[in-house]
């Protein structure tokens, strides 16, 4: 990240707000139902953390780790599943929490995945919605942002793990 300038994109103020809106839609949408939030290790873990917060419903809530970046900024197109959940989702309402919507080929292979484990319905909140990067057709429940296009860092998303301790979302720019 040292040969890389960082704009702010989205700012802490922008980003607490859009969850809060964000925890009401998911509360509304699962009033009176037994809610399991699954995470997508790393890069949506602060994310799902105030995405809790903002919830008046309760959850329970599980991790699913899956590698599909290298140390670039493209996706390598292949999937692994490298920590899987812990929780029996079967005729549960499970809503997956996961940082940034690309390609599509991340999510639809977790969706595929979980949905084999009959949950009785299962919902993807992204935070960041890249609609033009799609590979594959793939369209979020819930979408905190969109952007066009460019790689962002902080608040939990990072760039080769570095800056997901930024309180702000930032465009890395090359340096010219």
């Amino acid at each position: 990240m040292e040969t890389m300038r960082k704009s702010v994109l989205y700012s802490r103020e922008a980003i607490r707000g859009r969850v809060l809106e964000l925890g009401e839609e998911v509360s509304s949408a699962y009033e009176g139902q037994n809610l399991v939030v699954i995470g997508v290790l790393k890069g949506a873990f602060i994310f799902m953390a105030d995405l809790i917060r903002a919830l008046r419903i309760p959850c329970r809530i599980d991790f699913v780790r899956l590698a599909s970046y290298g140390s670039g900024t493209e996706t390598s197109g292949r999937i692994e599943l490298t920590k899987d959940i812990e929780t029996d989702i079967a005729g549960k309402d499970v809503l997956i929490v996961e940082d940034i919507v690309d390609t599509g080929l991340t999510l639809t292979y977790l969706v595929e995945n979980l949905q084999a484990r009959s949950p009785r319905s299962l919902k993807v909140c992204a935070f960041i919605d890249k609609k033009l990067r799609r590979k594959v057709p793939f369209e979020a429940d819930f979408v905190g942002f969109t952007m066009d296009d460019g790689f962002v860092v902080g608040y939990g998303l990072d760039f080769d793990e570095q800056g997901r301790f930024l309180p702000d979302v930032c465009v890395l720019n090359a340096e010219k």
